[in-house]
């Protein structure tokens, strides 16, 4: 029993939820639009300003897409009232980030700085204060691409496990290993 897919979504005033044809599902907000096409065995029922998706069997797989297509449309309609937003410090001596519009440029120790081209669709900042480490702060209304742009900047220099130096995620817990003892 797919208990995410069976939990209705409640659709907020200033919010349009449609469904075509062709089973794509459009949400407008006032934040953006966003559009997810649905595969077509998924139902999709708009009524009393509460949004259901339905499946037709008991099947695996209809049951893995049911949860699925619930929590991407849940997703789309918390972006276009609320929006996302996600935090990355850099931690290392020197380590810093500066921004100009979408272009991202990130020096974490390497022999050169790196350049990165944030999507149109996001918004990037970068925020540099005395005694903390620097943040790259990512805004937008699709969950699924701030999630993807914020790991590859990680990727670029990932925390290591000793000093925990390098791009992490705010908030996030490292795992730290001992370092080596020396004998007698």
């Amino acid at each position: 029993m797919s208990r995410i897919g069976n939990a209705p979504i409640s659709i907020l005033s200033g919010i349009t939820i449609t469904v075509d044809k062709s089973n794509i599902v459009t949400v407008k907000g006032p934040k953006g639009e966003l559009k997810q096409a649905v595969d077509s065995d998924i139902s999709i029922a708009i009524e009393d300003g509460v949004l259901t998706v339905k499946r037709p069997t008991e099947q695996k797989r209809h049951k893995a897409l049911h949860g699925l297509y619930r929590a991407l449309i849940n997703n789309m309609v918390e972006g276009v009232s609320n929006g996302y937003k996600k935090e990355l410090e850099l931690v290392g001596v020197g380590y810093r980030a500066t921004n100009t519009g979408n272009l991202l440029e990130i020096q974490v120790g390497y022999s050169h700085p790196i350049y990165f081209m944030v999507p149109n669709e996001l918004k990037v900042e970068t925020i540099s204060e005395k005694g903390k480490p620097p943040l790259i702060v990512l805004e937008g209304i699709d969950k699924q691409l701030i999630g993807q742009v914020a790991a590859k900047i990680r990727a670029f220099r990932k925390p290591e496990p000793y000093k925990g130096k390098g791009i992490k995620f705010k908030g996030e817990v490292l795992r730290k290993k001992a370092g080596k003892t020396a004998s007698a």
